[in-house]
């Protein structure tokens, strides 16, 4: 394993460089990329649903259409993942299939009331996973590792979602509670259901194990994930 390196996590307006463990020496188990692959392509094909549902929250005609061009964008990259899992010799939607009960029901429990929770979905809960898996893919050998972030929203997504929720803040300080409160529900539902795939998925959880740098690096792991959510909820006035 390699020393450590610098990772940057999106956060608009905060750079937070974040050491990750290195990259892969010896390449994981196939079983494992396929897990991952399958992971990343639900949540890429979950993104595009939601955000296209989303897009008619919108409070007028050009937040719609900025908001489906990034569902677009969210199908163009599941279909670059499934892809590279048919390459694989997996089917995508085998592969997909044992994420579908724990992601959907994170989505049916955190169904947004109106756009400004929608778009703090967006910044919350969407920025830890892709955090969360830019740790994992480090661990990845070539070229499943470039795919997987390359795939990851880029920071115009979190620039998007932080102003609008600036904006708002700023148009109505009592909104900042609100959207603190919802934020809070988001991490913890993401984190219940994060918690019954590290139970039901043993290859992912070893992968996660492996590139955290065995099981002592994953308290580490998770403390820098936290890290960068705190500074990226106070990069646009909410409370963590």
């Amino acid at each position: 394993m390699s020393g450590p390196s610098e990772s940057p996590y999106h956060v608009p307006g905060v750079r937070v460089s974040t050491p990750v463990s290195g990259t892969a020496t010896i390449a994981p188990p196939a079983e494992a990329v396929t897990d991952l692959l399958g992971l990343v392509a639900y949540g890429e094909l979950a993104a595009f649903d939601r955000m296209a549902a989303d897009a008619r929250l919108a409070p007028d005609l050009s937040r719609r259409a900025r908001l489906s061009e990034m569902a677009a964008r969210e199908m163009a990259s599941y279909r670059r993942i499934a892809d590279r899992l048919t390459e694989l010799g997996a089917a995508p939607g085998e592969a997909m299939a044992p994420y579908a009960t724990a992601l959907q029901g994170y989505h049916d429990s955190t169904e947004p009331r109106d756009w400004l929770e929608a778009v703090t979905k967006a910044y919350v809960g969407d920025a830890i996973a892709d955090d969360f898996l830019r740790e994992i893919a480090l661990w990845l050998g070539e070229p499943d590792r470039r795919l997987v972030l390359e795939v990851l929203h880029d920071s115009r997504y979190d620039e998007f979602a932080g102003a609008e929720i600036r904006a708002a803040i700023a148009a109505d300080p009592k909104v900042a509670n609100r959207l603190s409160m919802w934020a809070r529900r988001l991490v913890g539902e993401g984190l219940s259901q994060a918690g019954r795939l590290a139970g039901e998925r043993v290859t992912l959880t070893a992968l996660l194990s492996a590139g955290a740098g065995g099981e002592p690096g994953v308290p580490a792991l998770f403390q820098r994930l936290t890290a960068a959510h705190t500074d990226r909820m106070a990069a646009v006035g909410l409370n963590n």
